[in-house]
């Protein structure tokens, strides 16, 4: 089997093209191939295959086996991978990647002497329904809404960017202890399907930092759809405005909230790490 390793902002995949569908032991894959000491290391999987609505369809398996939804870092790794490895032409500089959970996604490619060097996504507009976030809160939106972990009340936004999004404002994002409130908020009963949990301050209208526990990964130094409902709480809880710039421990990520179509717009890199044969 041959493989790309890539990587958005660190949070990190490997990339697997070529087959017609979703192999059955794919999970069983992750749980081997993502382990960072007897496999390869990364974050998940993301299988290339084909697609009926897009260029190509998108499947993300992280690194605990089970299937995530979307994911913002990944996307910009598969448009990078396509448009690199000629599996479209070169004159081309959009695509549609399909996903299980936000349907078809137009992506737009920066070239920098035949490469990809940044990716812009249409995200899709945030789904602020309570239920079908989903929580267990019959709300919309769900917002500075309590929740009890380990005898701590936390006041959360619920997002879902095509997966589902805690996003907790603190004073201290970048010192917050992820691994110890992270497993409680990501299996809370308030949350059906487990969820992304995201610990932000904001430091300016346009700027928030962000740490990230990613469901089914653990923590990770970044997360795109979670920048992506970092800025659309933001906006909510009136700290944020609609374009911005969410820096996560891996780095940056540009988003805008357009008022205008009330999409989500993600800019950011991916980058090639290694290729190899397993």
């Amino acid at each position: 089997m041959n493989f790309t390793k890539m990587q958005g902002l660190g949070n990190d995949f490997i990339v697997i093209a070529g087959a017609g569908e979703l192999p059955p032991d794919a999970g069983d894959q992750a749980l081997r191939l993502c382990d960072r000491h007897f496999g390869i290391g990364a974050d998940g999987l993301v299988y290339l295959l084909p697609s009926r609505l897009g260029d190509y369809q998108m499947r993300i398996i992280n690194s605990d086996g089970s299937e995530a939804e979307q994911c913002g870092n990944a996307i910009r790794c598969a448009a990078k991978y396509i448009y690199d490895h000629g599996l479209v032409p070169a004159d081309r500089r959009s695509l549609v990647i399909e996903t299980i959970g936000a349907g078809a996604q137009a992506v737009q490619l920066t070239v920098t002497e035949g490469k990809v060097t940044a990716v812009r996504v249409d995200m899709g507009a945030p789904v602020l329904s309570g239920l079908a976030v989903p929580t267990t809160v019959d709300a919309e939106p769900v917002r500075d809404f309590p929740v009890e972990a380990g005898g701590r009340e936390f006041r959360f936004t619920a997002v879902s960017m095509g997966n589902p999004h805690c996003v907790i404002f603190v004073d201290d994002a970048a010192g917050f202890d992820l691994a110890a409130w992270g497993p409680k908020l990501e299996t809370h009963p308030l949350f059906p399907k487990r969820t992304n949990v995201e610990f932000v301050t904001v430091k300016r209208r346009d700027f928030a930092d962000m740490r990230v526990w990613e469901r089914g990964a653990g923590p990770t130094l970044a997360c795109g759809t979670g920048a992506c409902a970092t800025l659309v709480a933001g906006v909510l809880n009136g700290v944020m405005d609609r374009q911005g710039v969410v820096s996560l421990k891996g780095g940056e990520l540009f988003i805008e909230w357009n008022e205008a179509d009330n999409r989500v717009y993600m800019t950011g890199p991916a980058e090639t790490v290694f290729k190899g044969t397993l």
